[in-house]
């Protein structure tokens, strides 16, 4: 299979490509290029990658970004962020790639744990991965040609635990090589409108 990978550089995007470049043609993608360049929060980045790129079997995303603030301090411009990025930058890599993706084949996007299990200043976080999250359930019984959708919800990764442990208290982290395997089953797998979670 040809996989777009976005998000290429991130802990989790890292993973996912070890878990399937074995078998498979990674072509990676991300804000500092690798093999393509794209800024997800802009179209024209978005519909540039796609021309270069040309066919492709599935897509992956493991970028996205959302600002971590306390609710009383949390301003409609710090807000943005999550929606410009983590919500519509990876609803955008959908409905701009469809005409990119061969019969059969995957999208994967990224939502989080925050949006079912809450954390101190994660209201704006949980939102964008909320909205991803009903995004893939309900664009699924509508996709063309047999094009299966999933998102991957996962927990902190135990590769950056101790950046964010202060905002995950209580919470055990799981190895970044795990949540990869959630990617694998998406993109590999048979299943649709699902939001595979690894806690």
């Amino acid at each position: 299979m040809k996989i777009l990978l976005i998000g290429a550089s991130g802990t989790i995007g890292k993973e996912v490509k070890t878990a399937l470049e074995a078998d498979h043609e990674i072509i990676c993608a991300g804000r500092n290029g690798f093999d393509v360049k794209v800024d997800i929060t802009s179209t024209e980045s978005i519909q540039e990658m796609y021309e270069r790129v040309g066919s492709i079997d599935a897509v992956v995303n493991a970028s996205g970004g959302a600002n971590f603030a306390p609710i009383t301090e949390l301003t409609p411009e710090i807000n943005e962020k999550g929606i410009e990025s983590k919500l519509k930058g990876q609803i955008n890599l959908v409905l701009l790639g469809l005409n990119h993706i061969t019969d059969h084949g995957s999208f994967t996007l990224t939502t989080g744990i925050m949006m079912d299990d809450p954390i101190r200043q994660g209201a704006s976080a949980a939102m964008a991965n909320g909205g991803v999250k009903a995004f893939v359930k309900s664009a699924a019984v509508e996709m063309p040609r047999g094009i299966r959708i999933n998102s991957v919800s996962p927990n902190a990764v135990q590769e950056s635990w101790e950046r964010l442990e202060s905002f995950f208290q209580g919470f055990e982290p799981v190895p970044a090589h795990r949540v990869a395997l959630a990617y694998k089953k998406s993109v590999l797998g048979a299943q649709t409108g699902q939001n595979y979670e690894v806690y």
